[in-house]
């Protein structure tokens, strides 16, 4: 499943709840991790970025964990690396987009960790509304919905059932 929208929308949170929730055999790849943390591209030229991300999630899709893809994922970027992703996948592909105004994002944006790595006018650059990818059914998340409804809706629309405890 792909999880996208705006910075500060919400995307890694709703992608970790997912995963405790339903615990192991969900691969979390997320844009960030790679870009910033494993290439270091936060900062220029994104060029490894689509690549990496295209090998993690097929061979953790190969290796049968289910997948959730997390990023700003912008339509005009990766729309074609993700329609491949959903194309060649063997079960089913779900999308989200975490469809937020300028001024929620921002809100968010102020409670994590990193917003003091980038503040508003980088937001604002960044920022993309209704950036919908062309051809694919997306479950649109709103303002207003907690995280409970979301994780409840994520895991309802992609078929994922709760581990049992060990």
């Amino acid at each position: 499943m792909v999880l996208r929208g705006n910075s500060g929308s919400g995307k890694t949170t709703t992608a970790r709840a997912v995963r405790e929730r339903y615990g192991s055999g969900l691969a979390i790849v997320s844009q960030d991790t790679v870009r910033r943390e494993i290439l270091c591209e936060a900062h220029g030229p994104v060029r490894a970025t689509p690549g990496l991300i295209d090998v993690i999630t097929r061979q953790c899709l190969n290796e049968g964990f289910h997948v959730i893809l997390e990023g700003i994922f912008t339509a005009g970027r990766w729309g074609e690396l993700l329609h491949r992703l959903a194309d060649d996948h063997r079960g089913s592909s779900r999308f989200f987009y975490f469809d937020l105004s300028f001024a929620e994002t921002l809100r968010r944006h102020a409670t994590r960790p990193l917003a003091s790595e980038f503040g508003e006018s980088k937001m604002r650059e960044w920022y993309r509304p209704a950036d919908l990818l062309e051809g694919v059914a997306e479950t649109l998340i709103k303002r207003g919905s907690t995280l409970e409804e979301i994780v409840r809706t994520v895991m309802t629309e992609a078929g994922l059932d709760p581990q049992p405890a060990r």
